[in-house]
């Protein structure tokens, strides 16, 4: 075959499958149709012409063949044929039913020694048995057939050697199975295949819709941490600024300042955040300059803003923390930001914050203890989305966070992170 010829079959293959498609959607929407048509197939081809001609036995064959069997007048033949054909009409939806009722007619049939065309019913049967019954089925009906196949071996005896007429009858109805059982086989292959497809379709819109939500929840999370923490930073500065415009205007100012210098900073930070999220949605980089993401380095600046807005913060550090991964740092410069914070809205300009950032062979530990009132930074019983993202975030280390009111008043927050190197960290 040439390429020609293969390219030329390509709109056959295609008409040939939309025509398949439409046949088996039409099967499903009228059943009873592609049943009828077999039905009436079956007796235009093989009930028909023996009608016309007075059974097999009436000039078909040679003359010895003709004398073995008995003829039946035409009622009785009508009624053998529809014996035969008729449970072809529910040979899908109750196959053992019409297997067993065409076996019967057809031993009976035979009984009275008299052959019929219609006799392919008992292999259309097979075949739909094989395709839509139950397996273990089977071997009684393959029994049963291999039954009726024997005795119509030692009818024609007489005319055709009993082995050759086994050997004929057996492998039709081999052909019959085979041909059921293969196209079950593939029927449940291709059944698997579209399971196996739409559950990868699920798959892939729930990994789909999970990155969604986790970018979502990251999102929300570093504007919660930038938005929070300066938009505190600014009305704290602003309040202290209204008071003391009377008095020293030169405090004012500088109150004025600091609100300008942290707007700043927030935006620049909004700008950043927004920028990946663009690029990430286009696809198409030279979005705006984007500053690194901040780091344990930042947290000295982090606390002169909060000294800024009336709080005394004493801050150190003990261990290596400048190797610390650029994860690492982002995850304590934000658990620290949001401790500060909190801190921020519940204390007065009369609290003291303790900050000490410890790195221990594989251990860091964070610990922002205050002298402000003992009040958790959330609805009463109810934890508040900034101790939420903190948890989130040391959780991605393997570490913890615990935070609650101190013996002596004040808030403490410890939090503990597991620096063992994992292919899991980020």
């Amino acid at each position: 075959m040439t390429t020609d010829d293969i390219s030329g079959m390509g709109p056959l293959v295609a008409r040939l499958s939309r025509g398949g498609r439409r046949l088996r959607q039409a099967d499903r929407t009228h059943p009873w149709v592609l049943d009828t048509a077999v039905v009436v197939l079956v007796f235009l081809m093989f009930c028909l012409p023996d009608l016309l001609h007075d059974g097999v036995g009436d000039g078909d064959g040679p003359r010895r063949f003709r004398l073995v069997f008995t003829q039946l007048p035409v009622a009785g033949m009508l009624a053998l044929q529809a014996g035969l054909v008729l449970p072809l009409l529910w040979r899908r939806r109750r196959p053992v039913a019409a297997f067993a009722v065409i076996t019967a007619v057809f031993v009976l049939q035979w009984s009275l020694n008299t052959p019929l065309r219609a006799d392919v019913a008992l292999f259309i049967a097979l075949y739909s048995l094989a395709l839509h019954g139950r397996l273990r089925q089977l071997p009684w009906a393959c029994a049963a057939m291999a039954g009726a196949m024997v005795l119509v071996a030692v009818r024609v005896s007489s005319a055709v050697s009993v082995w050759d007429a086994l050997f004929f009858l057996l492998s039709t109805a081999t052909a019959a199975l085979a041909l059921g059982m293969m196209v079950r086989i593939r029927r449940a292959q291709l059944a698997g295949l579209r399971e196996r497809a739409t559950r990868l379709e699920i798959e892939r819109d729930q990994r789909s819709r999970l990155a969604t939500a986790t970018e979502r929840t990251r999102v929300a999370r570093e504007m919660h941490d930038i938005v929070g923490h300066n938009l505190s930073v600014i009305i704290t500065l602003a309040d202290a600024g209204a008071y003391a415009t009377d008095s020293a205007p030169e405090r004012g100012k500088e109150a004025l300042r600091l609100i300008g210098d942290t707007g700043r900073q927030a935006l620049g930070e909004l700008r950043r955040v927004l920028g990946v999220l663009r690029e990430a949605a286009d696809g198409t980089p030279g979005g705006p300059e984007l500053s690194p993401q901040p780091g344990v380095v930042d947290i000295g600046a982090l606390c002169a803003k909060v000294r800024s807005a009336g709080l005394e913060v004493v801050y150190r550090t003990s261990g290596d923390v400048d190797a610390l991964d650029g994860g690492v740092q982002l995850t304590v410069y934000r658990i620290v930001q949001e401790a500060l914070t909190n801190t921020l809205k519940h204390a007065d300009t009369r609290t003291r914050v303790h900050l000490a950032i410890v790195v221990e062979d594989n251990r860091l530990t964070m610990r922002i203890q205050d002298t402000g009132p003992a009040v958790p930074p959330g609805p009463p019983n109810e934890e508040g989305h900034g101790l939420v993202g903190m948890r989130e975030r040391a959780a991605l280390y393997g570490g913890s966070v615990s935070a609650g009111p101190t013996d002596r008043g004040g808030w403490s927050v410890e939090a503990v992170l597991d620096l063992t190197p994992r292919g899991g960290a980020r």
